[in-house]
């Protein structure tokens, strides 16, 4: 797609690509979705990690840092894919909540169990979120953006994964 130079000035942030215009609308739309939630998630995971508590609290600590790390690290790559499919994305964390799909958790306390079954709860829906995505991207044939988000559902798999076991009672 080669705008000419009007055009390019009318539109500066119109990315060239050639996936056309309701492909980049869909998908970069998917992507800043998944972007918002993203750091939904990624906060949420921040501040249960900060407020843990308990004789768990060492393990459960560290396993919330490795995990709001990794979920950090899959912004900007989701960000830069709605850029270069020719979209935009989010310009704040007022837009973050308009478009979040994962509920905050604003509680004074809340237990180190319940912190963990809400994270799984969560990476879950992410999971789910992912798959959609991953679905209007492989309808475009963007095969970039869907290599990057079948990584991402192994990764929220996995911390779905170990949250759940870590509040399995002793057997």
């Amino acid at each position: 797609m080669n705008l000419p130079l009007q055009s390019r000035q009318d539109a500066p942030l119109r990315t060239r690509t050639d996936i056309g215009a309701a492909a980049s609308r869909d998908i970069a739309a998917a992507l800043t979705g998944l972007l918002a939630d993203t750091f939904a998630l990624y906060l949420k995971t921040k501040n249960f990690h900060w407020h843990m508590s308990g004789p768990h609290f060492r393990d459960y600590h560290l396993l919330l840092d490795e995990q709001s790390d990794q979920i950090f690290a899959m912004t900007d790559p989701i960000a830069e894919r709605a850029r270069k499919v020719g979209g935009s994305t989010l310009r704040s964390i007022g837009h973050v909540q308009r478009m979040q799909r994962l509920l905050d958790n604003d509680a004074d306390y809340v237990t180190p169990q319940d912190m963990l079954a809400e994270l799984a709860d969560d990476n879950r829906r992410l999971a789910g979120f992912l798959r959609a995505a991953h679905g209007v991207c492989d309808r475009y044939n963007d095969v970039a953006s869907t290599s990057l988000i079948e990584t991402w559902i192994d990764e929220t798999e996995r911390r779905s994964w170990f949250l759940f076991e870590s509040t399995r009672a002793s057997r």
